[in-house]
């Protein structure tokens, strides 16, 4: 964080008084990556004197992207807010990164926002992801308007942008703005000799009132009465707040045409937070706790929804106050609860009293200090030692937890490894650090490999995890190949005979032992059984052979290859009243294993998965070509509701997998997910066993 006061050379004013919540908009910029949507925020920046003048992405001068790697890859890879005034309204903008890599960012915003403002670019228009992230938004059930950008750019084509939005985003799209002659014309009012105009309105008008409360409007309307603008705009307002109709604005932040108008709607056409339900809230046993309104005179019911370290201030928590309020040093409950949705073992059950640090208004990364956070609020509040993003605040005499977001599931391993001792030690408090800042990354050991893995979403996700590592944290890293591990089972059944006899002075070692041993099923692991007649081994030593068959297992007979799925069945044997020991016979199971293998072959196992893949319905044909490619076997799929997309079942090798996440992202360009699970291991083909012995 940079703190307070002055950044890239421009004074910042305080932040804007606490406000009550019907005086209170949070709004989530959403779209894809170069829609513009930091220079749309910095210019609402500039406009309401939250900055003196707007800066410039290209410039690295913003007062949102501000993180190394922004700068340097001039779009905005993590969560956002800036907090400015207008109307006597406080307005949270939260600025999102538009590549689907950072879907977890978005998501977090749009638990924190009460409605979302679409950014679309007038010269990129609507493609196939800028449709996914607006049923994202549906999803969260937000009000939503666009906001078509970059008029001024070349090759901006306004009107075309327009019709796409109207055709593609669904019902409720209207534009409410054309753009003529580099100059804004309001549909809401009659435009004389522009037929195309005078169509659009009818639409729009046809759409707002159809929303009206005012049931003779319509009515009205197809008599020929005219509607005067003041009700329509009441309508218009009232139509966007249900999430019913979606205006279309057009702005060039640059030039700051349609930036008044648009910060009008935001606070007059866009949802309080006394407009939208609160989450629902359980006790941290799990029983339901009834729901909570925002009201500031009610119980403390609070969210981090997104939390960074700051090398001076420590841990700053960004946070969303649904019920209650916060003030400076009170106590409060931390709650952290977020088993399900996505969070699993990366966001365990935890519970503590803290007390809250300073709270701040943010803007980017400066903290104004303000000196409360009332319900339906946004703020930052510092030195939460434990809260981690999801946890819930609320009174420590009544605890309450918020059941956190939907997270999703990273797909693509990473390798890393530390290039030196120095590294190794900084290298794991790097790692803490980025789990801490990104809950959906996931670090794994794998005891199999022996390989530490960094779980991303997609390429751009692991670029700026690495960078992090080498920039912020001074860690230099290595990225070896991911290693899939393979197993190994007898290639059919054998029975031999392990001596293990040795003297060397007092009491010497012996234990012989007979043993069969055959394939077992798939997943049935090292089954031991004994036949022994007679007591040719006596019974306190079948355990020792028992043991020294699964410990021989475990090391494989081959490096790196664990042998599994073997019945291994004790029959004969000797034994010697002072030479026979513990050891003695587990080092005979051991022995009695390797001959096994040796007599009977082994045969190379790899692991499979079983996977379910997202895709749009014209993606299908080459999903399923490539998965042919990587030896998978469909095994069914489903169309499912909603915007034509279909599910295919598949069961493919690991292997196969490693870099599925990029192959599936490209093929459905950009909209396509999958999840998996373990299946067990198959024969590996000889030749892919060779590849993957490691070296």
């Amino acid at each position: 964080m940079a703190g307070q006061g002055r950044e890239n050379g421009r004074d910042r004013p305080g932040a804007p008084a606490p406000r009550p919540p019907d005086r209170v908009r949070n709004v989530a910029l959403v779209g894809r990556a170069g829609a513009g949507k930091t220079t749309l925020a910095e210019a609402l920046a500039a406009a309401t004197g939250a900055v003196p003048r707007a800066g410039r992405v290209e410039d690295g001068t913003t007062c949102l992207d501000t993180d190394e790697v922004e700068v340097r890859l001039q779009h905005s890879v993590t969560l956002h807010a800036a907090t400015v005034e207008h109307d006597g309204h406080r307005i949270t903008l939260f600025d999102t990164p538009g590549s689907p890599d950072f879907l977890g960012e978005l998501r977090a915003a749009l638990r924190a926002a009460d409605a979302a403002l679409f950014v679309v670019s007038a010269v990129a228009g609507v493609d196939a992801g800028t449709v996914t992230l607006w049923d994202e938004c549906a999803a969260a059930g937000l009000p939503r308007a666009v906001v078509v950008t970059q008029l001024d750019r070349p090759r901006a084509d306004v009107a075309e942008v327009v019709r796409a939005c109207a055709a593609q985003l669904g019902a409720g799209v209207h534009p409410v703005q054309l753009v003529d002659g580099g100059a804004l014309v309001s549909l809401l009012e009659p435009q004389p000799g522009t037929p195309d105009a005078d169509r659009l309105r009818a639409e729009l008008i046809e759409a707002v009132i159809a929303e009206s409360e005012d049931e003779t409007l319509m009515e009205r309307y197809l008599d020929g009465a005219p509607i005067g603008l003041p009700e329509l705009v009441a309508d218009l307002e009232t139509a966007v707040t249900r999430g019913a109709f979606h205006p279309v604005l057009c702005v060039s932040p640059l030039t700051g045409l349609g930036v008044d108008a648009l910060l009008d709607l935001l606070v007059t056409g866009f949802p309080s937070p006394l407009e939208r339900p609160c989450p629902p809230v359980l006790r941290p046993d799990g029983s339901p706790a009834g729901r909570v309104s925002c009201d500031p005179d009610g119980p403390l019911v609070a969210e981090v929804v997104k939390t960074t370290t700051d090398p001076y201030l420590g841990r700053i928590s960004l946070v969303r106050v649904f019920s209650g309020r916060l003030r400076p040093d009170m106590p409060v409950h931390v709650s952290g609860h977020g088993q399900g949705h996505g969070w699993g073992d990366r966001h365990p059950d935890h519970d503590a009293d803290e007390r809250v640090g300073a709270i701040s208004g943010a803007l980017g990364s400066v903290l104004r200090p303000v000196a409360e956070c009332l319900a339906g609020d946004v703020c930052a509040v510092a030195r939460l030692a434990t809260a981690e993003t999801g946890d819930t605040l609320s009174d420590p005499e009544r605890p309450l937890v918020v059941q956190p977001w939907d997270l999703p599931v990273p797909q693509l391993p990473v390798a890393v490894a530390a290039a030196s001792r120095t590294d190794e030690d900084r290298l794991a408090a790097a790692l803490a650090r980025l789990t801490l800042e990104d809950p959906i990354v996931r670090v794994e050991r794998r005891t199999d490999t022996g390989q530490l893995l960094l779980w991303c979403t997609g390429d751009a996700h692991a670029e700026v995890l690495l960078e992090h590592l080498r920039t912020r944290y001074q860690v230099t890293v290595a990225t070896p190949p991911v290693r899939v591990a393979l197993v190994e089972t007898l290639a059919g059944p054998a029975t031999v005979t392990a001596r293990h006899v040795k003297q060397s002075g007092g009491h010497g070692q012996y234990a012989v032992v007979v043993v069969e041993g055959r394939p077992g099923p798939p997943g049935s692991g090292i089954t031991f059984d004994q036949r022994v007649v007679g007591g040719a081994v006596p019974g306190q030593f079948h355990g020792s052979v028992e043991k020294g068959i699964r410990t021989q297992a475990a090391r494989g007979v081959s490096p790196d290859r664990p042998l599994v799925d073997v019945a291994v069945t004790l029959v004969d044997g000797k034994a010697h009243s002072v030479d026979s020991s513990d050891a003695a016979f587990a080092a005979a199971g051991a022995l009695a294993l390797r001959e096994l293998a040796a007599t009977a072959g082994t045969r190379v196992l790899e692991p499979w998965c079983r996977i379910e893949a997202v895709v749009p319905v014209d993606a299908v044909g080459p999903v399923l070509g490539d998965l042919a490619g990587r030896r998978a076997r469909v095994t069914g799929s489903d169309v499912g509701p909603g915007r034509e997309e279909t599910t295919v079942r598949a069961e493919v090798p690991e292997r196969e997998l490693l870099d599925y996440a990029r192959a599936l992202r490209s093929l459905s360009h950009g909209t396509g997910r999958f999840r998996r699970e373990p299946l067990g291991h198959e024969p590996a083909p000889a030749a892919v066993a060779a590849e993957l012995q490691p070296a």
